[in-house]
């Protein structure tokens, strides 16, 4: 489903190059939930957002089903993303001044289908069912992250990236978004999780390591 073939990102700036991504070559299969363990600054983020089009690499390339993510034009990889793909990031990215449901309900405004029912049930499920109405900066970090998970799960995606997802939880917390990445696996969703700690072992498929910009 999801390839990377001898894929390397540099970035360049006033002090030289960094090599984020050094000839990485990965391939996940469709319903696969694999993990990528790695220190902070070894190129975890830069590799999820190059496998979700976000990101072009340097070399290399990265296909979904066949087709080559980077030979696409801008609209259509975004296309491809609102479609098929849901992000879940550790920093959340929710709008501060909308409500939980309206957070979720985002996906709406590039053209996706869900409605005001299917997000208040996708955050009944997350246990948010009294906190809907609430504003981020009412709500617990948790709390934050489950919104920001219900938002990548109203699309239906077919895969979900998720970047530290549990990096800033208590482990309850963590414990809890971790085992409803794992519900969305069992129903058949392809996951690719790249976290520093080892929470995500416990239910993933196959753990790689990734080292300097290369797995090991």
């Amino acid at each position: 489903m999801i390839a990377l073939d001898g894929v390397s990102k540099v970035y360049r700036g006033a002090d030289g190059e960094v090599r984020a991504l050094d000839d990485v070559s990965l391939a996940v299969a469709a319903g696969e939930f694999v993990a990528v363990r790695g220190a902070s600054g070894c190129g975890k983020s830069t590799l999820l957002l190059t496998v979700g089009g976000m990101v072009r690499p340097t070399a290399g390339t990265v296909s979904l089903d066949g087709r080559d993510l980077y030979a696409l034009s801008h609209a259509e990889r975004a296309r491809l993303r609102a479609e098929r793909i849901g992000f879940v990031f550790q920093m959340f990215h929710l709008v501060p001044y909308l409500s939980a449901l309206d957070n979720v309900l985002v996906p709406v405004l590039a053209g996706m289908r869900p409605g005001r029912g299917e997000a208040a049930a996708v955050l009944e499920r997350l246990g948010m069912a009294e906190r809907m109405t609430h504003r981020p900066p009412e709500l617990s970090t948790g709390e934050r992250q489950r919104v920001a998970l219900a938002r990548a799960l109203v699309k239906r995606p077919e895969i979900i990236l998720a970047d530290e997802p549990t990096g800033n939880l208590d482990p309850e917390n963590a414990a809890a978004v971790m085992g409803y990445l794992a519900d969305f696996h069992r129903e058949g969703g392809t996951i690719l999780v790249v976290s520093h700690d080892a929470l995500a072992e416990d239910h993933a498929d196959r753990t790689l390591r990734l080292e300097r910009g290369q797995l090991v």
